[in-house]
């Protein structure tokens, strides 16, 4: 399905230390943990998953009534894998999330997960590709997606002043995508932390470090299936982007939500039983009807019986 199949995840949460959740990932992929502050666990094939704090998780414990109390800093936990195939891989990330979950840990509004793609395959063209592609399902994504207004602050929507500079200038170079990517902003590019990265979609990570295409739209979850989701979606936009040989970033109009989404699911690949889950939890947020585009009564098409009715008016 996917021409660029790996990838990188973060996920947050709370609820554990990072000294528990680095014991439970050890037990899922049989690794070494050590550290003492930070924790790293080394899997038998030598691929590292990393127990980091993240200042941004707002720590959280269950309390003696099951009640969730303030906790320290030690409750801050980001799970920061190595490089994963999703053929080879999506089991286990999947059985890390139950096991975290069944530890005790668990997420809150300000949690989020992040889904790094391979920026290798990728070309000037590609990249302003995924640009377009986001900016045309800015509204529908960040609906299906349910982000969080607490979250708002990391994960901005696209910005309209790139993509139309983008669409204008048509950068046939990385550097005049970078360019245009850090346009608007006074600090120093090479910083870690550098504001242009917290949107959806952040390019930042492409052009310092990681040469990676970071995707930040995600709330955190401990629910093994809608992580898949997730991690399903990022890699088919990212297919999307790296196979089309152009995208617009104009916004269509989407009177059925539900029926638009589960359309272009299918288009970029969520196609038959297997992606059935998939298509469930990234629909479920959204109004309308996934059978029609113009809705159903009684099984029959709205847009049919108005038909109807307007010839026997």
């Amino acid at each position: 399905m996917f021409e660029a199949k790996n990838f990188g995840i973060e996920v947050e949460f709370t609820g554990i230390t990072r000294q528990v959740a680095a014991e439970a990932v050890a037990q899922i992929v049989r690794g070494t943990v050590r550290g003492g502050y930070n924790y790293e666990v080394v899997a038998p094939d030598g691929r590292v998953w990393k127990l980091v704090y993240d200042s941004s998780i707002t720590a959280r414990r269950k309390g003696p009534s099951g009640r969730r109390i303030t906790a320290g800093d030690d409750y801050k936990v980001e799970l920061v894998s190595p490089i994963l195939s999703y053929q080879q891989d999506i089991d286990t990330v999947q059985a890390l999330v139950r096991k975290l979950r069944k530890e005790g840990g668990f997420v809150t509004d300000t949690a989020g997960i992040h889904v790094h793609l391979d920026g290798a395959p990728h070309t000037p063209r590609t990249i302003r590709n995924f640009v377009n592609i986001i900016a045309s399902k800015n509204d529908l994504l960040y609906k299906a997606l349910q982000i969080k207004a607490e979250r708002m602050t990391y994960c901005k929507k696209m910005d309209e002043y790139l993509v139309k500079r983008m669409n204008t200038v048509k950068p046939t170079t990385f550097e005049q995508i970078a360019e245009i990517w850090y346009a608007r902003y006074n600090e120093n590019r090479d910083q870690h932390y550098h504001r242009s990265r917290y949107h959806f979609l952040n390019l930042h990570s492409f052009f310092q470090g990681t040469h990676t295409v970071e995707l930040r739209g995600f709330n955190s979850e401990l629910h093994a299936g809608k992580v898949r989701s997730y991690i399903v979606l990022a890699l088919a936009l990212n297919h999307q982007a790296l196979s089309q040989r152009n995208a617009s970033c104009r916004k269509v109009q989407e009177e059925n939500e539900k029926f638009a989404m589960r359309t272009y699911l299918n288009r970029i690949g969520f196609i038959g039983d297997e992606f059935k889950s998939c298509r469930e939890h990234l629909c479920a947020h959204l109004d309308g009807c996934g059978a029609w585009r113009f809705g159903e009564v009684n099984g029959r098409s709205v847009r049919t019986i108005r038909t109807e009715d307007d010839e026997n008016a």
